[in-house]
């Protein structure tokens, strides 16, 4: 039992070190009620300056002392044996039988294990969560890693595929005004104004994000999930003024709602609490 108890700490010291903090401590609060109580009555001010500057002076050197004994306690504890790192579990190696219940054994094993399994599904997380988008085009399958890359040219789409596709989005948007024309022959604009500047700050901030948006949901080889994806995520601004931001809670951070949508979740945030 007294092997167990040996864990390369000195107990005596170890206790009067505790009764050093204790000291300075207290030392800590003396200087503190002088500071608090000031210069205290006397028959003229420089009496009492010099009653103050001498009590301060012996508090001062005090709070030095203790914290000088402390230091000197600290080098005398020792430092705990590295041989428990499980704490109390530790105690299980001290088992004589060991070749018959290796409990301690298995047990460090699967703390191991178990720290490794965090980390690598931190890094997991945090790859997984980044272009959600490219990550779907990249699991085409083996066939599709044996090609050779081919990059990407000028999109030429039969004029029927992108009326149907639009008219699909319209019907998954009913509350969304959406309109196609061909002002020069088969090349087919929407009807959606992001060029021309607002007079309001909040939907400068919208049209900045809705460029930003269309820079990111970029896939070559799937237009319609570009398109679809695009108009999923600008449709999620119809409660602009309406929904809180996921971060504070707030519904206006210096007069602005949250004017930013994540791009994977459509959760609103303001500028400063996406960050």
């Amino acid at each position: 039992m007294a092997d167990a108890m040996n864990v390369g700490v000195n107990l005596e010291a170890f206790s009067q070190a505790i009764n050093a903090i204790q000291a300075l401590r207290s030392s800590v609060t003396r200087v503190f009620d002088s500071l608090k109580d000031g210069m205290k009555n006397k028959e003229t001010l420089e009496g009492r300056e010099k009653v103050f500057i001498t009590e301060f002076q012996d508090n001062l050197q005090s709070v030095n002392r203790d914290l000088n004994e402390l230091e000197r306690l600290s080098t005398l504890v020792g430092r705990p044996s590295e041989s428990h790192p499980l704490h109390n579990s530790g105690l299980l190696s001290l088992d004589p039988v060991q070749d018959k219940t290796p409990l301690y054994s298995q047990l460090l094993q699967a703390y191991k294990w178990s720290n490794k399994l965090q980390y690598h599904a931190g890094l997991a997380s945090s790859l997984l969560n980044q272009q959600s988008l490219k990550r779907s085009a990249n699991q085409m399958g083996a066939s599709a890693k044996r090609r050779p890359k081919v990059q990407p040219s000028t999109l030429v789409l039969p004029p029927q595929y992108v009326d149907d596709v639009i008219s699909r989005i319209g019907r998954m948007f009913p509350d969304m005004s959406i309109e196609l024309f061909r002002p020069n022959g088969t090349s087919a604009v929407l009807l959606l104004d992001i060029w021309s500047k607002s007079n309001y700050q909040v939907f400068q901030k919208v049209t900045d994000h809705a460029t930003t948006a269309l820079l990111h949901y970029q896939l070559p080889q799937m237009p319609d999930v570009v398109v679809r994806s695009f108009m999923t995520w600008l449709r999620s601004y119809i409660k602009l003024f309406q929904t809180p931001c996921q971060r504070c809670g707030k519904f206006l951070q210096e007069g602005l709602p949250p004017t930013w949508r994540d791009f994977r979740t459509l959760e609103a945030f303001h500028d400063t609490c996406r960050q």
